[in-house]
């Protein structure tokens, strides 16, 4: 049984552009392969652990064999939780909406509580290199403006290309991607075109997925 694992980084839901491609993606995909295992994590509606103090000292005492407290020991186990929960999906799919140029801050904290070193990438005399390998991920977007490439207004995309950085920087190489844009700056009846245009387009792309 092949594991989806679903990402959503809006509070909106249903109502949010982003997710509404990749809600389109995700049952084309389940027609593809009904008995495909979904798992929808809303980063909004999730207790995520905080990656504080006490994780932060648990992550690096037991990770040099040093004795930790019961307290730095059960907040690293709540980080790796969330960890082996990422780790353990065949498949991903992610909505993003762009919040002030970046991604919902939610979805850094999630971001932060995967990447770690020996988890999910590794580094050497080489450099870095990703862990999660031989995967395929699909990313629905959505932004207010438009920000196409090479243009002046790429240069404020820290949304696509911080969030694909990171996929890439964790080893996923098979990227895909729906962009919803202008949300806001064409009104409600471009919003509505580019919405329908995107779902479309995620839909197809399940076909490869």
């Amino acid at each position: 049984m092949t594991k989806v694992l679903y990402i959503q980084a809006s509070p909106r839901k249903e109502r949010s552009h982003a997710v509404a491609a990749a809600d389109a993606f995700v049952e084309a995909y389940r027609r593809k392969d009904p008995a495909a295992e979904v798992t929808v994590v809303n980063v909004f509606d999730t207790a995520l652990p905080p990656f504080d103090g006490p994780a932060v000292s648990g992550r690096y005492k037991l990770g040099h064999d040093l004795p930790a407290t019961p307290e730095e020991k059960a907040a690293w186990d709540k980080v790796l939780g969330v960890i082996s929960q990422f780790k353990a999906a065949d498949k991903y799919v992610f909505a993003v909406p762009m919040w002030n140029f970046g991604i919902p801050y939610r979805l850094k904290h999630y971001v932060d509580l995967v990447a770690h070193p020996t988890h999910t990438f590794g580094y050497n005399e080489n450099g870095y290199f990703g862990l999660v390998t031989g995967k395929p991920v699909f990313v629905a977007y959505s932004r207010g403006g438009e920000y196409p490439p090479g243009t002046p207004a790429e240069n404020y995309d820290f949304q696509k290309r911080y969030f694909e950085l990171f996929l890439g920087f964790v080893g996923f190489t098979n990227i895909s991607s729906v962009v919803v844009e202008p949300t806001l700056a064409g009104g409600p009846d471009v919003a509505g075109e580019k919405r329908q245009e995107a779902m479309r387009k995620a839909a197809a792309l399940a076909d490869s997925f």
